[in-house]
Order: structure tokens, then C-alpha cells, then sequence
């Protein structure tokens, strides 16, 4: 299992607001077999095998094409391990019992 973060941010909309575009690459998550993925304020985070995560990346960039604008920057910060299982609650748990 790996783990992306993926950021999408249209540039050159007419608009500072990229929510819809945001609930639109969630609409493509929502049925992505295979992944896990979670909303956060500044990203997206998907668990899954890396090929797919990979090819996910690349839906989910050309989004904002799609909905007419004309350049995207997707920001991909890509975790993989290979020691031991990699999930996203076993990194949030892992820095909790520190916190402790």
C-alpha cells in the first residue's frame, strides 16, 4: 500500500474558489475501486497501490480541464514503504501515542 496526497488547483479560472472542483475529483474517489481516500482542508489523501494511485492521479488532474480551465497544477506527495504496512490511520495513530 502506498499513500498520495494530491492537490488539483485550476489556474486562470476567473474565480479564487476551487470547492467544486474539489467535490468533482470526489465524485471520481467515491467510485474508484480499490482506494481509500480522505478530505482534508489543503489536500486529498488516497491509500491504495501505487499503479492505481498513479493512474488516479492522472483522472483527477485533468478535472479541471474538463470543466474548462485551461491550466492545472497538481502538487502529488507520494509515501510508499516497503518494510511494513503503510495506512493512513496507522500514520495518524503512530504520531498520537507520541503525543501521549
Amino acid at each position: 500500500m502506498a499513500i498520495c496526497s494530491i492537490s488539483v488547483v485550476p489556474i486562470g479560472t476567473g474565480s479564487t474558489s476551487v470547492s467544486s472542483y474539489v467535490a468533482m475529483c470526489h465524485d471520481i474517489l467515491k467510485d474508484a475501486k480499490g482506494v481509500k481516500y480522505r478530505l482534508t482542508p489543503m489536500a486529498t489523501i488516497i491509500e491504495g497501490d501505487l499503479e492505481r494511485l498513479l493512474e488516479l492521479a492522472g483522472e483527477l488532474h485533468r478535472v479541471p480541464f474538463a470543466k474548462g480551465a485551461h491550466r492545472v497544477l497538481t502538487t502529488i506527495i507520494l509515501d510508499d514503504r516497503t518494510d511494513k504496512a503503510l495506512t493512513m490511520e496507522g500514520k495518524i495513530e503512530s504520531v498520537e501515542r507520541k503525543l501521549e
